[in-house]
């Protein structure tokens, strides 16, 4: 049994890492960074299981991990009011071609990250965003002026 309860603590230990670092350092990792992140997999096994290297003792650790994944996602489903703490929430940080200032340093964002973005989404000049917004999982979704032009009508229904 105890090895469920460090499951269940390295599980919510690990979930408040992921919510602090941030979105942008979650959507894109350096290569050193994901061996941060393999390392850190050692060391949350070796936390957890200690000297149990059974295969009892894995699946539990595994099961537990799998339940409250389950569980957090059924929480933020059924209620509403949990996601943005569960899930995290998307940010304007573009506004009818103005950078929200505010917004990219809560978001430790800099221009040029924001700049890249729009260059990998096909955006020359940040006066075409309506919206730019930094999604919970670190991307980014640009919203352009020409995006909004009213749809043609079909003039064949009669």
């Amino acid at each position: 049994m105890e090895l469920v309860f460090r499951a269940a603590f390295v599980y919510l230990f690990l979930w408040f890492i992921t919510r602090v670092i941030g979105k942008k350092e979650l959507g894109s990792m350096s290569p050193f960074e994901l061996v941060v992140l393999v390392t850190m997999g050692d060391l949350i096994q070796q936390g957890v299981t200690q000297e149990d290297y059974s295969v009892t003792g894995a699946m539990l650790v595994i099961g537990t991990f799998a339940l409250l994944l389950v569980f957090f996602s059924w929480v933020s489903f059924r209620f509403r009011t949990t996601r943005p703490q569960i899930e995290g929430m998307p940010v304007v940080v573009v506004q009818k071609g103005t950078m929200r200032e505010d917004v990219m340093t809560y978001e430790r964002l800099d221009r040029d990250e924001l700049f890249e973005a729009m260059r990998q989404q096909g955006i020359d000049d940040l006066a075409k965003v309506h919206f730019g917004i930094l999604e919970p999982d670190g991307k980014f979704s640009f919203f352009t002026d020409e995006e909004h032009e009213p749809a043609p009508e079909n003039e064949s229904a009669s």
